[in-house]
């Protein structure tokens, strides 16, 4: 804008005071006059005649004739409000009258109070969108001192312009405790404008600003509800706590609301709200509605009782018990399987296709060695889980002369464990089969073998939930034998069936061995991650004693010991995603050996702020990271993680901690190093983002075998489920490459297994609901396996490698499969594309970009969302995934 008028406006203002003489008051004749006359030449007939037009009125609205001031107030009125402008420039009528601003103020000053006054103030909160000067807060001032008209017919932009004063304004009374009754009066006008003229986003903007937002629910209507609530729930992601949490109980309020009920319900679940939960089915009449609420229950993971007041009749709420219970998952993925066609077995040579490499690596993988039928051992579990056949363990007797029994003496002693166990992940979810093939192992004279067995009842159980507890029943006898294999399959066992269903009577068994001084470390450590499943995010504060206490009596040599970092692991999922709630145990934790200290502060920090994308918190573990030590410190590991479970909320949030974590390459330590491939596994898991792929190739050739070995392990994890070529192919690669290097080895095949999983159906996504929830079991079983790598050559390398199994908490099929009202497969063609962020966008924009149309069931890639392709139908969930319910459309017509 040009400086000229508000020269203008500095002698206008301070000129003799005599309104009359406004017309000689013209500015000194030196340049500005030639500059004006230049002006007024360039302007054409119309805009001159505007010019002198609007000169007359500001000089007839000073008028000792108040008719006259009336006549000419409103006539300026008019121009203003008639007056249109391209968006790129100040509309011609503010234009003209910005000279004369200070005169017209100068003027209000000296008026008595009448409604011409207030009009003056209307009109000089306009023209004070262009001239006050920044923080003046003009505009907000003459409104409120003028004249209580419809605000919005002054148009958006004064609008707009007046609630960044309001909000300025309302932070200085607040901080002053004035009174700010009369800018909420204000605000009130302003988000009813907003609202109706489908500013959405700025209404709320403004409620948030003054703290007003319960005034959002009497304002959204049918038509811009479901916008408010998008933009809401989208909002909560990046305020601190506990604004983002009252923010989302708006937007459940208003679904609520408008009986907009699955995504109420994804708000009460988002917010950990039970009471919310309840409210749903009992608010909600229509039983089919309720088996889509039990779909999204189960996909969370979550155990949950239904009773007679969310369900009154019996059978229906058995059948919706059935549902949450997971019992119809197998049957599902199997349906996707056989449409996809993928239902043969595949044995672990058809995953390494080693074929397809040079001499030397095929020639070295022909070696019968235990190591190498191990890992097979475990890809076959990884490849078929959930199909119920496979090459190597349900062979039938006949086929080969002795059976699974061939391939589980393949393996030597603790490798017979696993072996064992992976019995469970072929039958995963199918718990009648699963618990039929396992029997078996339950007379074997092997140790190992029973401990195997034990291990695979747990797997076959997880997420899935029964009425008989048949696990419970099965692994409770072996929690006190003597052989401490034994008793950590019916312990971990344990925790998988019962993850996150806060059961007592596990409770009631499992704590008593955290105390009991005779049980050895790993028992021990075992123990802890169990209950931190089974209470995972429940911040019990029993179970958390016996951990802390069974912390407390470690000796210093038992610190040292890699299994002792499971025992705060397990103390923070407790706390899993619970922000504040962990302070009291972790002050208590800078009571513990300086041994374990740090580790147990980083591994309570990471675990409570999980999911959050709390900066701050991302920032603390940056500054731990930063620290040099010159022996590696082991808290730093966790530090690194907790940057990736923090960070993984949202997007931004994500990419940002990519970056900063390949600072952290360059600068850290090896301890820190050997963390990050981790790290980027977590951040970008069953989502193959190229560069972090690039970054973890180039470190599978670190000249450090420990950095080497995790970022092998996480190629596996970012590709998992997904049958990622390019990860393949470097994987293959890397099987020739370190064909003599034993452990390495096992990492690549055990990579290989992961990136088939389920071959190519499954996801270890934590997240879920187009990346809105979160689910707790699922994040911990990751957490754990991390954890366990953090050490690798202990651990994963050592005799505990079953806690590879631990990913089997993560595994959900990545699976839209829709249903008719009788809950039976119904095959309809979907959209399935990128998913496009529209939050705050004008109208009705796609939602996705660059589909294809498919019938279902369909997969669902990570960043992919669905929307059905025929009108036919009308889905009862808002959200395509997994299980999605159908009915048909009444106002549907086939066209002729």
């Amino acid at each position: 804008m040009d400086p000229e008028p508000t020269n203008n406006n500095n002698n206008t203002a301070s000129g003799s005071g005599n309104p009359k003489d406004e017309s000689n008051l013209k500015p000194p004749s030196k340049d500005p006059k030639k500059k004006d006359d230049k002006k007024d030449e360039d302007l054409s007939e119309e805009d001159l005649a505007l010019k002198q037009q609007l000169e007359l009125y500001v000089e007839r609205a000073q008028d000792a004739d108040q008719g006259l001031q009336k006549v000419a107030l409103e006539s300026m009125r008019q121009e203003i409000r008639t007056s249109t402008s391209s968006m790129t420039s100040v509309p011609k009528p503010l234009k003209f009258l910005r000279p004369h601003y200070g005169t017209l103020k100068s003027y209000y000053e000296t008026m008595p109070d009448s409604d011409l006054k207030k009009l003056l103030a209307d009109i000089l909160s306009v023209l004070a969108l262009t001239m006050s000067a920044e923080g003046d807060r003009e505009s907000l001032k003459y409104r409120l001192l003028g004249s209580e008209g419809d605000i919005g017919s002054w148009g958006h932009e004064y609008v707009r312009n007046l609630a960044g004063e309001i909000a300025q304004e309302y932070s200085k009374r607040v901080n002053e405790e004035a009174n700010v009754d009369d800018l909420i009066e204000l605000v009130e006008q302003i988000v009813a404008f907003h609202m109706k003229h489908n500013a959405e986003p700025e209404a709320v903007d403004l409620l948030m600003e003054v703290e007003f937002l319960d005034l959002l629910v009497k304002h959204v209507d049918k038509t811009n509800y479901k916008r408010t609530c998008l933009y809401l729930t989208s909002s909560a992601r990046y305020l601190p706590g506990p604004d983002d949490m009252s923010v989302l109980d708006i937007a459940y309020t208003i679904y609520k609301k408008f009986e907009e009920f699955p995504s109420a319900l994804q708000i009460a679940l988002y917010l950990d709200n039970m009471q919310h939960v309840k409210e749903i089915f009992t608010s909600c009449p229509d039983l089919l509605r309720k088996k889509q609420f039990c779909y999204i229950l189960a996909r969370q993971g979550l155990s949950f009782e239904l009773d007679e007041e969310m369900c009154a009749d019996d059978e229906d709420r058995e059948a919706l018990q059935e549902i949450i219970n997971n019992t119809k998952l197998s049957e599902g993925y199997l349906t996707l399987a056989r449409d996809i066609e993928v239902m043969e077995p595949k044995s672990p040579e058809d995953i390494y296709k080693a074929h397809l490499l040079d001499g030397r690596a095929s020639a070295g993988a022909s070696v019968d060695s235990a190591r190498q039928n191990l890992a097979a051992t475990f890809v076959n579990a990884f490849v078929n889980a959930g199909f119920g056949q496979d090459k190597l363990m349900t062979v039938t007797s006949e086929a080969s002369s002795g059976g699974s029994s061939n391939w589980l003496f393949k393996n030597k002693d603790h490798g017979k464990a696993s072996a064992a166990a992976s019995l469970g992940m072929i039958d995963l979810w199918d718990v009648d089969t699963g618990l039929a093939q396992l029997d078996k192992y339950f007379h074997s004279n092997d140790n190992h073998v029973i401990a195997g067995a034990l291990l695979g009842v747990g797997i076959v159980n997880c997420g899935i939930k029964n009425d008989c507890d048949p696990a419970l029943a099965l692994l409770a006898d072996y929690l006190d034998k003597e052989d401490s294999f034994v008793r950590i399959g019916a312990i971990t066992g344990l925790g998988f069936a019962y993850a996150g269903t806060q059961n007592e009577q596990i409770r009631d068994k499992l704590t008593p061995i955290l105390g009991d001084p005779k049980a050895p470390l790993d028992v021990i450590a075992f123990t802890a991650i169990a209950l931190g499943l089974v209470y995972v995010g429940s911040c019990n504060e029993e179970v958390a004693q016996a951990i802390i206490f069974a912390l407390m009596d470690r000796s210093e040599s038992d610190l040292g010991e890699p299994l002792t970092r499971l025992l705060p692991l397990g103390l923070g999922l407790l706390y899993l995603g619970k922000q504040d709630s962990v302070e009291a145990t972790a002050e208590v934790s800078k009571t513990f050996n300086e041994k374990i200290r740090k580790y147990c502060d980083m591994t309570l920090m990471s675990c409570a702020y999980a999911g959050t994308g709390n900066v701050l918190k991302v920032q603390h573990f940056l500054g731990q990271c930063a620290q040099h030590f010159e022996k590696g410190e082991t808290f730093q590991g966790p530090a690194v993680l907790g940057i990736a479970m923090v960070a993984m909320a949202e997007e931004l949030g994500l990419d940002m901690a990519i970056r900063s974590l390949e600072h952290l390459l360059q600068y850290g330590e090896q301890n820190i190093r050997k963390a990050v491939p981790l790290a980027l596994g977590l951040l970008c898991i069953s989502n193959p983002k190229v560069h972090v792929m690039d970054t973890l190739s180039r470190l599978s050739h670190d000249a450090d075998t420990e950095v080497a070995m995790a970022a092998v392990i996480s190629l596996g994890l970012i590709g998992a489920g997904t049958n990622n070529a390019r990860i393949a192919g470097m994987l293959r690669n890397l099987s020739s490459y370190y064909y003599k290097e034993a452990n390495l080895l096992f990492c690549v095949r055990i990579a290989q297994g992961f990136v088939h999983m389920g071959k190519g159906l499954m996801t270890l996504a934590p997240y879920h609901s187009e990346r809105f929830l979160l689910s707790p079991t699922a994040l911990a079983g990751l957490v754990v396996l991390l954890h366990a790598s953090l050490d690798m050559k202990a651990i994963i390398l050592g005799k505990y490698h079953y806690v590879l199994y631990f990913v089997v908490l993560a595994m959900q099929p990545r699976m839209l499969l829709t249903v008719d009202e009788n809950l039976k497969p119904l095959s309809v063609p979907v959209r399935v594309g990128q998913a496009v962020d529209v939050v705050g966008q004008a109208g009705r924009p796609k939602t996705i970009t660059g589909f294809q149309t498919h019938s279902t069931p369909v997969l669902l890639a990570a960043g992919d969302r669905a929307e059905l392709a025929t009108e036919k139908y009308l889905p009862l969930s808002p959200i395509l995934e997994g299980f999605v319910i159908l009915k048909e459309n009444p106002d549907y017509r086939e066209e002729a």
